[in-house]
């Protein structure tokens, strides 16, 4: 009985599946939150810039400090 402990054991201390697994979670993970920065960031300045161009299109001008078309 001993030895078949001892050798699940063994077998357990080198499978790297679940260590895989979990660098990969965790890599997905920090993906995430770097892409949710980017739009929070970006957002803004996006909305912003298709505004102005949308006030261009229409022949109107932009004002940058009210962010509106006048």
């Amino acid at each position: 009985m001993r030895s078949f402990l001892s050798a699940f054991a063994t077998r357990l201390r080198r499978d790297q599946r679940g260590a895989t697994a979990v660098e990969y979670g965790i890599m997905v993970s920090l993906i995430a939150v770097v892409i949710i920065v980017a739009v929070t960031l970006l957002g803004t300045t996006m909305k912003n810039t298709f505004n102005q161009v949308q006030c261009q299109v229409s022949g109107k001008t932009w004002t940058a400090a009210t962010s509106t078309c006048a």
